[in-house]
């Protein structure tokens, strides 16, 4: 697409709502940039995928170090909570580019990002824990996890870029 033509898609206000990025850019904007949307996806799927794999190892080792009551519980819980620090560093710095003013602006945004991860939790958990029912094997629970992961960061990332890591979000 030409610089012509791109100007003349930008100007069409239906699918430009007005809402800009940090950096000025429209959603529309940036779907028109097909290889920021290239880039952004390799890298939130790498990331995501990175954070899976802390999230699960982390269980496993949990479940091996502890083997009491609500073992389960916690493996996950400490899983779960390994890939949300880990996320949101990489979310925050490389696919959103959001400088925090200061740390309490930081916090605020942690746990609106954190917040945001409930309703994805519970569909990750949800998977987790319906195939542990189901099934009763330690590798049908990792895959059930995995896939409650991956519905649960697709969701993510809209509600992240939605409420979290825009203008005014958590100030």
């Amino acid at each position: 697409m030409n610089q012509s033509h791109l100007a003349m898609v930008r100007k069409l206000p239906s699918i430009d709502d007005g809402t800009r990025d940090l950096y000025g850019a429209s959603d529309f904007d940036i779907m028109i940039d097909s290889s920021y949307c290239m880039k952004i996806s390799i890298a939130y799927t790498l990331f995501a995928v990175i954070a899976t794999g802390l999230n699960i190892g982390v269980q496993d080792i949990a479940i091996r170090l502890y083997d009491g009551p609500n073992h389960l519980i916690f493996s996950v819980g400490a899983g779960t909570l390994a890939g949300l620090l880990l996320k949101y560093a990489l979310d925050k710095r490389y696919i959103f580019r959001f400088q925090a003013k200061n740390a309490s602006h930081n916090g605020r945004t942690f746990l609106l990002y954190a917040l945001m991860g409930l309703l994805t939790t519970i569909i990750f958990w949800g998977f987790e824990f319906g195939f542990n029912y189901l099934f009763q094997t330690k590798a049908l629970r990792y895959l059930g996890g995995i896939i409650g992961l991956a519905i649960g960061y697709l969701s993510k990332y809209h509600l992240d870029k939605q409420f979290v890591f825009r203008q005014g979000a958590a100030s």
